[in-house]
C-alpha cells in the first residue's frame, strides 16, 4: 500500500513567510504591505499553528544547542505598541531559556556612547548553539537616531564624519556587520511588526483602561505618534537598503496580534528546518564505554539490592 510523501515542513509553512519575506531584491515600498493581513485563516487555525510551531521551535533548539555550530540572531522592531514584547514571548512560551537570551536595547548608557554605534549589539550576539532575540537593536540608529537628528550631536562621533551621507554609511555598515556574522554561521532574521496608526491608538487606549498595563504608557508616545509619517519613511529606507537574502526583513502584518505571531514563529522554524539540523553521533569507541558503564550501573543496582534484603 503506497502512501503520499510528507510534505517538507518549510513548503507547508511558505504561505505565511513568503509573502512577508523581502530580500532586496525588489523594490520596496512600505505602503503595498497590508497591516491586517490574516492569511486566509481565522484566529482558531492561527492559534493550533502557533501551538505546533512552539513545539517544532523547542525541538530544533535542542538540536540547534546539541550541534553547536549554529547561532541565530532574531531582529524584532516596529512601532510603539505593535507587539514585540507580546509576540517574543508567545513564540517562544515553552522554550529551554539556557539555550536562548532577550536583549533589550534602551536609551545609551555613557559607556556605550564611548564605543561604536554596533559595539553593544556586538557583545550580545549569541553564541553557537543558542538563539539571541533583539527587542529593539542597532537599527535604532537609523530609525529614532535619524527622526530625532539632536540625538546624533550626542554621539560624541567627530563632526566632519557626520555629513548628509551618514544614513547611507550606517546602512553600508550594518550590511557588511550581518553579512560577516553569515559567513560565519550566524543564521539572521529581522521583523518589522507593521502596525497601523488606528490600531496603535486602540492599544494606547487599552493601555490606559487597564491598570496593569498603565505602566507601559508614556506621554512621550503621543508625541512620537506626531511623527508617524516620518518614521515610516525611515522604516522604509532601512527596510529597502538592509534586505539581503543572507539576512532577510520580514514585514509582519501586525494589527491581528495571533496572525503576527503565526508568521514569526512559521519564518523561525522554516529557517532552522532548512539548516537539517542533527544530534551528534557518538562514535564506535564512546559507544563501547557506555556499554561498559550501564554495565557497572547495573551492577552496582544488583549489588545494592542484596544488601537490602540482608
Amino acid at each position: 500500500m503506497s502512501t503520499k510523501p510528507q510534505q517538507p515542513l518549510s513548503d507547508a509553512l511558505r504561505p505565511f513567510v513568503a509573502p512577508f519575506r523581502i530580500e532586496g531584491t525588489n523594490e520596496f515600498h512600505l505602503k503595498s504591505h497590508k497591516t491586517r493581513e490574516k492569511g486566509g485563516l481565522d484566529k482558531e487555525k492561527g492559534e493550533s499553528i502557533i501551538e505546533a510551531n512552539r513545539k517544532r521551535l523547542s525541538e530544533f533548539q535542542e538540536k540547534l544547542y546539541a550541534q553547536d555550530n549554529w547561532s541565530l540572531l532574531l531582529v524584532f522592531q516596529g512601532m510603539d505598541a505593535a507587539g514585540k514584547d507580546s509576540a517574543i514571548k508567545s513564540v517562544f512560551d515553552g522554550i529551554n531559556p539556557q539555550g536562548c537570551e532577550v536583549t533589550s536595547f534602551k536609551q545609551p548608557s555613557t559607556k556605550e556612547l564611548d564605543h561604536d554605534f554596533l559595539w553593544r549589539s556586538m557583545i550580545a550576539l549569541p553564541e553557537r548553539g543558542r538563539i539571541g532575540i533583539f527587542n529593539r537593536s542597532y537599527y535604532e540608529e537609523c530609525l529614532v537616531v535619524r527622526v530625532h537628528t539632536e540625538i546624533l550631536g550626542k554621539q560624541k562621533i567627530p563632526k566632519k564624519l557626520v555629513t548628509k551621507n551618514i544614513w547611507r554609511e550606517r546602512f553600508e555598515d550594518i550590511s557588511a556587520m550581518e553579512r560577516y556574522l553569515a559567513r560565519n554561521g550566524t543564521v539572521i532574521l529581522k521583523f518589522f511588526l507593521n502596525i497601523s496608526k488606528e490600531e496603535q491608538r486602540e492599544r494606547f487606549l487599552a493601555r490606559l483602561e487597564e491598570p496593569a498595563k498603565n505602566w507601559k504608557f508614556s506621554v512621550a508616545d503621543i508625541a512620537e505618534r506626531k511623527l508617524w509619517a516620518k518614521y515610516q519613511a525611515a522604516y522604509q529606507d532601512m527596510i529597502r537598503h538592509t534586505s539581503a537574502r543572507h539576512a532577510p526583513w520580514h514585514v509582519v502584518p501586525a494589527d491581528h496580534k495571533w496572525f503576527a505571531r503565526v508568521v514569526i514563529g512559521s519564518t523561525i522554524v522554516s529557517a532552522l528546518d532548512r539548516l537539517d539540523l542533527r544530534f551528534p553521533e557518538v562514535d564506535k569507541a564512546d559507544r563501547s564505554e557506555f556499554k561498559q558503564v550501564r554495565e557497572a550501573l547495573l551492577a552496582e543496582g544488583n549489588g545494592g539490592a542484596k544488601v537490602a534484603k540482608k
